[in-house]
């Protein structure tokens, strides 16, 4: 009889004769760039409230333009506009990490609503009193109201922290998705912003902002099924987020970062100008933010180990190194070529970042914690303009980019200075991958 190519195989396996299966396995299928992404969105729920988070925190980037544009072209003072704006960035330090806590204690739809509803109060309150001519200390006191929005980005991050809290691989898709997301926000909002104040009404930005914040706020929080259970603290004053250890470490690189980014906004301001380019400031710094995003998509897409103090040293080196061509750069293509490049260092190094945040911070202080290190983030970015700014005014254009690479210089340092002890603090925490270090 002839012998069949569909009949089994006999082989024999320890003592025991066995039929083994001739047929060929099914060819692998082809992992694309944008699998892990698909992968991740595949679980109910994730792209509902991601658009919903989106929508929420693309008018982030455009608050702090539209503000300073409203009071600068009704009021005729920039003073002005900079105390308002610089206000608001210390209502935010003090409140944010607040909201955090008790979004980890009460749950984020119970305390994001009625939070998002006192920032619509306060806008609209600083929206009259600068339409009615109000006095200063009105239009700082309406500021100090709306500076109570809820942080949707951190928590968008602790959604995606809880749905995948047992696959480290997609954490890190999700936390580099997410950073794409904020620099797409950061490259469109404030553009979106100088538009509307200037081609349609001053007020204009800021009541856009403040309907676009409040409504995807709103449609987040009523994303229940996705969202993170509560953690209910026993009586006793709660730990704070800065007593874990290594959270310290952290907290300095990213107010050293944030110092880097705000400088150097402004420094590339000063150089477009000084350069005579006729492209709009705006245009050439989305080249960074366009820089970042495609290598945060990049990044996101390589199955890499737990998150490390060692690949935070050498992200933070990068980007260091990235803002010192352009202390050099004498055109304009020379500019926007090295800002596009220095971006590529940022993502990957932000996502970095908040993963070691996750892995520090116990899953019941989670919100408390990103917020905590996105405060730090901001307040870095309003001292780096600050500084910009003043030596830009005293030293000129030439100088403004050596405080971006003074500041990285400074995050590079704390960053190697640090990194032991925040080797220590990983491994200390209960949440911390075994490679973690």
């Amino acid at each position: 009889m002839p012998h069949s190519s569909d009949a089994p195989l006999l082989t024999v396996v320890g003592d025991t004769l066995v039929a083994a299966d001739r047929r060929m396995p099914p060819p692998a299928r082809r992992r694309g760039p944008l699998t892990p992404y698909r992968r991740i969105f595949a679980t109910p729920g994730a792209v509902a409230f991601t658009l919903a988070g989106a929508l929420a925190r693309l008018p982030m980037s455009m608050l702090g333009v539209a503000t300073v544009l409203l009071i600068a072209l009704e009021r005729d003072s920039y003073a002005l506009a900079g105390a308002v704006s610089a206000t608001g960035v210390a209502v935010t330090a003090v409140t944010a990490p607040l909201l955090g806590r008790l979004v980890d204690r009460y749950g984020q739809a119970r305390v994001a609503v009625p939070a998002v509803l006192v920032f619509a109060t306060g806008t609209a309150s600083l929206l009259l009193c600068v339409h009615h001519g109000a006095p200063a200390w009105a239009l700082l006191l309406s500021c100090a109201g709306s500076s109570g929005a809820p942080g949707v980005g951190a928590m968008t991050r602790a959604r995606w922290a809880h749905l995948h809290r047992d696959s480290p691989g997609l954490r890190h898709v999700a936390g580099s998705f997410e950073q794409v997301l904020d620099e797409l926000c950061f490259m469109v909002g404030p553009v979106l912003a100088m538009l509307l104040c200037t081609l349609v009404a001053p007020e204009a930005g800021l009541l856009t902002a403040a309907v676009l914040l409040t409504a995807g706020t709103l449609l987040f929080a009523a994303q229940r099924a996705t969202e993170p259970p509560v953690h209910p603290r026993p009586g006793g004053r709660p730990a704070g987020p800065l007593r874990v250890p290594g959270l310290g470490v952290l907290l300095a690189v990213l107010l050293a970062t944030g110092t880097l980014f705000g400088s150097m906004e402004v420094a590339t301001i000063a150089a477009v100008d000084a350069l005579g380019g006729t492209a709009p400031s705006s245009a050439v710094l989305a080249l960074q933010a366009a820089g970042s995003a495609a290598a945060g998509l990049v990044f996101g897409a390589l199955r890499l180990p737990a998150a490390s103090a060692g690949r935070l040293v050498t992200g933070v080196a990068a980007m260091a190194l990235g803002v010192l061509p352009l202390t050099t750069a004498g055109s304009l293509p020379a500019l926007a070529a090295g800002l596009f490049l220095a971006g590529t260092a940022t993502a990957p190094t932000m996502v970095t970042g908040i993963a070691l945040v996750q892995q520090l911070i116990p899953e019941a202080r989670l919100n408390e914690g990103m917020t905590t290190a996105y405060t730090a983030l901001l307040v870095g970015i309003a001292a780096g303009a600050a500084t910009g700014g003043r030596t830009v005014e005293h030293l000129g254009p030439g100088a403004g980019y050596w405080v971006p690479a003074l500041a990285g210089a400074l995050a590079l340092a704390v960053a190697a200075a640090g990194a032991g002890r925040l080797r220590r603090g990983l491994r200390r925490s209960p949440d911390s991958p075994p490679d973690a270090p």
